[in-house]
This record gives C-alpha cells, sequence and structure tokens, in this order.
C-alpha cells in the first residue's frame, strides 16, 4: 500500500471517513433505522475538532442495505439526518456524504474498494488526494484510499481489530484505538505547523 506510517498530517486538507465502525456502531444487521444509529462515544466531537481545525470532511460508505431491500434510501436519508443534528449540536457538520447502494455482486464502480467515493469528494473540494486520509475499519477502505491514491489510517472500532490481522508489515498503515486518538494526533500536528 502507498500509505506511510511516516506521514505528516499536518498536511492534510480532507479527512475522509467510512461510517459504520468508525463514526458509529456497527451492526452485522445492518443500520437500517435511525433509532439503530449509536455514535462510537468521542466520535462526533473527534469530528467538531476536525472542523475546527478548517480541514474538510467527507464520507464514504457502502450501503449495500439498500441493494438487499433491508431498508430505502429515505431511510438512509433520515439515518444520515439524524447524524447531521448530533453534529450541529457540537457546531459541526459533514462536507459530503457519498455512498455505494449496490450488491458486493453487482461490480458497480463505486464499491469501495474501488476508489469513486473518495474520488467524487477528492474532485469537489480540488484537494489532493496526497492531502487526503481515509479513516476506516476495513481492508476495503484501506484498498479504496490506496486505488484513490490518498493516505489511510485503520481504527480498531467495528471491524478494525478484524482487519489489523489481514494488513501485512508492508502496509504501512497507520493505526489507532478510535476517531477520537486520530483526531488528537491530527490537531497535535496541524497545531505544530501554525
Amino acid at each position: 500500500m502507498n500509505t506511510n506510517k511516516n506521514l505528516k498530517l499536518k498536511n492534510i486538507k480532507m479527512v475522509v471517513l467510512d461510517r459504520d465502525g468508525v463514526i458509529n456502531f456497527d451492526s452485522k444487521d445492518y443500520i437500517k433505522t435511525p433509532q439503530e444509529w449509536r455514535a462510537i462515544p468521542g466520535s462526533l466531537n473527534a469530528i467538531a475538532t476536525i472542523k475546527k481545525l478548517g480541514i474538510k470532511i467527507a464520507i464514504a460508505t457502502n450501503q449495500s442495505g439498500i441493494g438487499r431491500k433491508y431498508f430505502s434510501l429515505e431511510t438512509l436519508n433520515e439515518i444520515h439526518t439524524k447524524m447531521i443534528i448530533e453534529l450541529k449540536k457540537l457546531g459541526a457538520d459533514i462536507d459530503e456524504i457519498n455512498f455505494c447502494p449496490h450488491l458486493p455482486t453487482s461490480k458497480c464502480s463505486c464499491r469501495k474498494p474501488e476508489p469513486q467515493l473518495l474520488l467524487k469528494a477528492i474532485q469537489k473540494f480540488n484537494i489532493k488526494p496526497e492531502n487526503t486520509i481515509m479513516v476506516g475499519d476495513s481492508y476495503k477502505d484501506m484498498l479504496a484510499a490506496q486505488n484513490a491514491k490518498c493516505h489511510a489510517a485503520l481504527v480498531k472500532t467495528g471491524n478494525g481489530i478484524e482487519t489489523m490481522k489481514k494488513l501485512k508489515s508492508s502496509d504501512n498503515i497507520l493505526i489507532f484505538e478510535n476517531l477520537a486518538e486520530f483526531t488528537k494526533k491530527l490537531a497535535r500536528e496541524v497545531s505544530l505547523k501554525s
């Protein structure tokens, strides 16, 4: 992978987050309603901190539950609205939410590990891939970052512990306990720069 443990986070201009397992608790049965969406402690405050640093935040999430007919596009929007309302209470927001609604078997171009969800945000905000980092909990997230030519960080929440077992030492992935820990390091490096 093209990520680097020696990466200087001070140069990051956009953080792309996976949703389930990074921002909110994941479920093997899918997050099918706004009521089932529960933020991981510290994750929303972490997003608020990233925004205060002047860094863009995008979400790139596979949502095959739509393709499986477990929930509708309207319900997905309601789930995201709940998340946004919770963030607004902290004075924060999300700049872009990109999702793939397709089944893994559909061979679409947007499902991670394909890079389209990340590239869409990179192109929209005219930010270079080398100034972008994907924070995820799955190997697909790490591959999507590699395919988009941006950096990657793995969190141990969600599927992160299982994903660590798939990493090779040559992958050079930054690993954090959770989104809050990643954000502390990011904030420290950005503060040192200014």
